[in-house]
């Protein structure tokens, strides 16, 4: 069994990652100001594990939540990728096709984990503010900035 190989696990995870967390939060904006009028709300949302309730409902950019939101919402993509990573070890992607399976796979087992196995203050909480079609949306950029990244990183040692 090959020996893991932490620093290139964890450049990969921030790099996909941030992108994942990045195009995922363009989704989030674009969705929250279809849907609720404020870009904002569901990543004020995501603040919830932190700030309560009180994160649902605020529409308004605030430091006190967007901010958490974002930060948590950046944190949790970079965790996502890392542990794709970590799980599909040197096995990189071969194409396009391989880099979405994966990516595909990360972001169901993420949104399969964190709206089945999590405490409900420890859920996304966009889906408060979001319909599942947004939902979707967000997740499905979610697999293809883990993917994106995974592809660009796979030749780097």
């Amino acid at each position: 069994m090959p020996m893991i190989e932490w620093k290139d696990t964890l450049r990969e995870g921030a790099v996909s990652g941030t992108l994942a967390g990045l195009l995922s939060a363009a989704v989030l904006l674009a969705t929250g100001r279809r849907e609720d009028g404020s870009a904002v709300a569901p990543v004020n949302a995501e603040s919830h594990w932190l700030w309560g309730d009180e994160s649902l409902r605020e529409d308004r950019p605030t430091l006190r939540h967007t901010l958490t939101g974002f930060v948590t919402h950046q944190l949790s993509t970079v965790f996502w990728a890392t542990l794709y990573g970590l799980v599909r070890g040197r096995h990189k992607p071969a194409d396009l096709s391989q880099a979405l399976l994966g990516g595909v796979a990360t972001s169901a087992a993420a949104a399969a984990i964190d709206y089945t196995l999590v405490p409900k203050r420890l859920t996304p909480g966009f889906e408060h503010r979001l319909s599942t079609g947004s939902m979707v949306a967000v997740f499905a950029a979610i697999a293809g900035g883990v993917a994106l990244g995974s592809l660009l990183m796979r030749d780097r040692r």
